[in-house]
């Protein structure tokens, strides 16, 4: 394995953090970006906000001068979610979601690519979520801007991919985590029983796919959505 330069947006808890340790155990060098710039414990982290680009190239300016060089793998992973019914939902809360998590990784991927094209490497993976190509009642502007990253991978997979840059979509279904585990037992046994796999996933499997996709062996996968979802998903 070569030892990469990794920044995870949004490291600081949940599944960005799992992805962040996970890359850190395997050897790789990795920063976390979070509003505050509090590092979780054994972690290096940069003040990033993703809805401003001059933050993003700030943050990214500080995870450089780190690493002592251009960042090599970038993991969009901050996002929000203002869920909500159609006919209730402010212009507001749709923009916000989709300014975070769309527009968010798109500022991200923008500011990597000039470091990625001079050195003909480099790996964008977005997280997305199963509601992206699924849909899910009440998060209508969540859908969209997690739809929005297939297509973001994919412009960039056309544009970048004669470069040495891959840009792909890991799109996680339920994840065992401190929100889920606080629904009623009822909840969750209804919500596993539509899942093939009859659980949810532990953070750990999503930050294992992320891994391989920042791999060497992955080289030659461009423009691919990977479920983590247990078969909820079905290739939707």
């Amino acid at each position: 394995m070569t030892a990469r330069n990794v920044l995870v947006t949004g490291g600081n808890r949940g599944i960005g953090k799992s992805i962040a340790e996970a890359m850190a155990a395997a050897g790789h060098h990795v920063v976390v970006t979070t509003r505050t710039g509090a590092a979780p414990e054994g972690l290096q982290a940069v003040t990033g906000d993703v809805t401003d680009t001059a933050s993003v190239d700030a943050a990214f300016a500080a995870a450089e001068a780190i690493f002592g060089g251009p960042v090599e793998v970038v993991v969009a992973n901050a996002g929000i979610t203002k869920d909500g019914l159609l006919m209730r939902m402010s212009d507001a809360d749709f923009d916000a979601v989709l300014d975070t998590n769309l527009a968010g990784s798109f500022r991200c991927a923008r500011r990597a690519s000039a470091g990625m094209i001079k050195k003909r490497f480099g790996r964008l993976i977005f997280i997305s979520s199963v509601v992206g190509l699924y849909g899910g009642p009440g998060q209508s502007n969540y859908s969209a801007s997690k739809s929005g990253l297939v297509g973001l991978a994919r412009s960039i997979t056309r544009e970048l991919g004669g470069r040495g840059i891959t840009a792909n979509v890991v799109a996680p279904g339920f994840i065992e985590t401190d929100m889920t585990a606080q629904l009623p037992e009822e909840r969750q046994k209804a919500y596993k029983a539509a899942i093939p796999a009859g659980r949810f996933a532990t953070p750990d499997e999503v930050a294992a796919a992320v891994l391989f996709l920042a791999s060497d062996e992955a080289a030659y996968i461009s423009g691919a959505v990977i479920p983590v979802d247990g078969g909820l998903g079905m290739g939707h």
